[in-house]
């Protein structure tokens, strides 16, 4: 047996203990030859390989939670949606106005303040009436699929449609090390040096999406429960309305 000075002893348990603090850090550098030991291994994969395996595991799941700010024209939507085949429920803002969207196949539903419906548009003076508001206030409103809102919407609750348009990078891809989003540990891959958008792709389990910054800060989305069911069915007649016009397209 080869006897180990104290000092040696003390030192290599330094080193381990900086090693675990790196590892719960954001960069993962440092700590091992290999940083991608025990890991999937799309860490070893080229930019376009590692985009390509997290658009398939996304696109393979039921079930997808997103996050954060979708910027579209000059307005900004602040989401936060579960979506799956059938549907998807959550909630939408947009200049300081929060409301609810419910897709169950192809019928949409709208639940909204008053605030909200007492902005639509009306031939006399603009708005709707208090009282009228105050009946739609709280309540899903299916919105006709002919009204431009039912376009504007359903994107949001469209699963795969929103994916594919997310989860592209433009530009030349590169990867751009190790880090960790929210206790996933994830690699990077950027286009163009990260103008083109950057996306983190977990390292655990599936190499599904965790963190994608849109190309020409166009917003910043996180994913999460991929392939965690939820409960999507249709609301309740007596919490049901017809708008019976235009919805407001403010």
């Amino acid at each position: 047996m080869i006897p180990i000075s104290q000092g040696r002893s003390r030192r290599a348990t330094l080193a381990g203990a900086v090693c675990a603090l790196l590892v719960t850090g954001t960069a993962l550098t440092g700590c091992s030859e290999d940083p991608n030991e025990g890991t999937n291994g799309v860490g070893r994969l080229s930019a376009d390989e590692i985009q390509g395996r997290a658009q398939k595991a996304a696109a393979s799941a039921g079930t997808v939670r997103l996050h954060g700010t979708v910027v579209a024209g000059e307005r900004t939507y602040t989401l936060d949606m579960r979506l799956k085949e059938q549907g998807g429920v959550g909630s939408l803002s947009a200049k300081g106005e929060t409301f609810r969207l419910l897709r169950v196949d192809d019928e949409l539903y709208l639940k909204a303040g008053a605030e909200f419906w007492g902005h639509a548009d009306d031939e006399s003076d603009g708005r709707t009436d208090a009282a009228a508001a105050g009946k739609l206030a709280e309540k899903y409103v299916k919105v006709p699929q002919a009204d431009p809102s039912y376009k504007k919407f359903i994107g949001f609750t469209e699963k795969n449609v929103l994916l594919d348009g997310l989860l592209t990078l433009h530009g030349k891809l590169a990867t751009d090390g190790h880090h960790e989003q929210s206790g996933v540990r994830t690699i990077r891959v950027t286009g163009d040096d990260g103008s083109g958008g950057t996306l983190d792709v977990s390292l655990e389990g599936r190499p599904y999406p965790v963190r994608l910054v849109r190309a020409g800060k166009a917003g910043t989305l996180t994913f999460s429960d991929w392939g965690t069911d939820f409960d999507l069915k249709k609301p309740a007649e007596d919490e049901t309305l017809d708008y019976g016009r235009q919805l407001p397209t403010s």
